[in-house]
């Protein structure tokens, strides 16, 4: 992968660049960024270009023979980590990386949900296991094939459990020779601070609007209005950009289960509250996840209605004609009690409670809020 093949980012790509030139590479980075910043691909550009036989002061030459097997992601000095189930025969990242090269060579920027749904995690947690940092240990303490580094990326390390990460803190500190760890993180504050303190941080910021209008316009054939409405939405979210273009069927499915959990609430109809609720707990908890943060977001942008600032509210033309009779309903009075219930499910769903009582619960609770 390639820098140029990233959108955005020219200050993040011109220090990574400047720390090979100056032969100044730090053994232990992470890559902190939100959702659809880009993150991974610049870990996997930046790998690329540090093993790259010919780079040039700008990029990697993208033909030599490393180049060549870093962009199919199957270069035997290149080794990844990630999330995979977290119950059953403990599995490990090689199980799945036929999967993994697949969607990360297919949109580089995917989130967690999309991941966990190519490998059939949809109603499981992701994790990265002790077996995980085992097989870790036993791959970085091996010389190198044929580069000049070895490179593990470890994509979301907040998902290591303790003991995990722990059998990990000497070879981050002490790594051998050659050998550089990028992790590659949206939520710092759910690592251990002792994987922290050994790392050097490189923040990526949300894409511009502006880089972000000029890649999708170059990459696909959208009319550019329309992708100037997906680049508004997106808050510097490549993912959610291409996800508004695509029409993708769960934000739209989203769309229809919060507006009828609004509607159903404002009415006080308590039986057609729990036929909503069993649609909901048809899902997995990585889809449950996903519509709560859909609806947090939509939430958000009907108190900016309500606060008259339309500007900065981001909006699809749905949405749009929904917030302009909904809007006045989200305000001061009930917006933070109404974020904290969902919030509050989202926690729940996530420690793997009872589904059905988290969504009643919720639900009833709206009730009283929407009407504040």
């Amino acid at each position: 992968m390639l820098f140029s093949e990233i959108a955005g980012q020219d200050e993040v790509k011109r220090r990574l660049i400047q720390s090979v030139t100056e032969d100044r590479i730090s053994h232990a980075q992470l890559f902190l960024g939100p959702e659809g910043s880009g993150n991974l691909p610049l870990a996997i550009a930046y790998a690329q270009y540090i093993n790259c036989t010919n780079r040039t002061p700008e990029d990697s030459c993208g033909t030599c023979p490393s180049c060549n097997k870093f962009g199919k992601l199957v270069h035997p000095d290149l080794h990844f980590a990630f999330p995979v189930a977290s119950s059953g025969k403990d599995p490990v990242s090689d199980d799945f990386i036929k999967e993994w090269r697949n969607l990360v060579l297919t949109n580089p920027y995917f989130n967690a949900n999309q991941w966990y749904a190519a490998i059939g995690l949809d109603n499981k947690q992701g994790l990265i296991s002790k077996n995980e940092s085992h097989e870790i240990l036993h791959k970085l303490n091996m010389k190198s094939f044929e580069a000049d580094y070895k490179v593990l990326i470890m994509w979301m390390p907040e998902k290591m459990n303790p003991t995990s990460a722990n059998k990990l803190l000497k070879i981050i500190e002490e790594p051998p020779l050659r050998t550089v760890f990028l992790l590659v993180s949206e939520n710092s504050g759910m690592m251990l601070s002792t994987i922290l303190s050994r790392t050097q941080l490189i923040k990526i910021p949300k894409i511009n609007d502006e880089a972000l209008l000029n890649y999708i316009l170059a990459q696909n054939s959208y009319p550019e209005q329309q992708v100037q409405d997906a680049v508004r939405i997106s808050n510097g979210n490549m993912n959610v950009a291409l996800r508004v273009l695509q029409s993708d069927e769960e934000n739209l499915e989203n769309f229809e289960l919060f507006t009828l959990l609004m509607r159903t609430c404002y009415k006080k109809d308590v039986l057609s509250l729990l036929d909503w609720c069993e649609k909901v707990c048809a899902f997995g908890r990585e889809r449950q996840k996903n519509f709560l943060a859909y609806s947090i977001r939509l939430l958000r942008e009907n108190y900016i209605l309500n606060k008259q600032v339309p500007q900065l509210a981001m909006l699809t033309m749905k949405e749009q004609d929904f917030s302009e009779k909904f809007h006045p309903f989200i305000n001061d009075q009930n917006i933070q009690s109404i974020f904290a219930e969902m919030e509050r499910a989202m926690y729940h769903v996530e420690s793997n409670g009872n589904d059905k009582i988290i969504f009643t619960d919720m639900s009833l609770k709206l009730i009283k809020l929407i009407r504040a």
